[in-house]
């Protein structure tokens, strides 16, 4: 059966997802790798969209400053500028550190050596700024989406 191409039924695989199977469960059960069961499920439409953090960090990261402040901060912007559902903590949080630094007239840069550095940001904003722009036009996008302002609705926007 080598070089033979595993059939993955949609059905079955939708069911089996929305049952909670594990990833591990499902590549068992169809006899393919973990990895072919992702694929199936994007195909399907069964996964999650891959969100592309490029241009909130164009650096490419020394693995110490992964989890950094910063870091953190530029993925959650990320996430909410590319729509995904960030819990509102994160949200509130990321937006004030880059209304802090933009208020401020910073702006962040990077080393692999030292890490994240707040910089004087060039005229025009500079990277914050339009990372922060990007995220709050998908909330206000949001925002507009789901109709009349309410108390709750308006705490991102703090």
């Amino acid at each position: 059966m080598a070089g033979r191409k595993a059939r993955i039924d949609r059905e079955e695989l939708g069911r089996l997802v929305a049952a909670g199977w594990p990833l591990a469960d499902l590549a068992a059960h169809f006899g393919v790798t973990e990895s072919g069961i992702l694929q199936a499920k994007r195909a399907a439409g069964l996964a999650k969209p891959m969100l592309d953090h490029t241009r909130a960090i164009p650096w490419k990261l020394n693995r110490a400053h992964y989890q950094s402040g910063p870091a953190t901060n530029l993925r959650t912007l990320s996430a909410i500028a590319q729509g995904a559902d960030v819990p509102r903590t994160k949200i509130n949080t990321a937006l004030r550190w880059a209304r802090r630094l933009v208020g401020d007239g910073l702006d962040i840069g990077y080393d692999p050596q030292d890490g994240f550095r707040e910089i004087p940001a060039p005229d025009g904003g500079g990277h914050i700024a339009a990372v922060l722009a990007r995220a709050l036009d998908a909330v206000d996008d949001r925002q507009a989406a789901a109709g009349p302002a309410t108390p709750e609705s308006t705490s991102a926007g703090a």
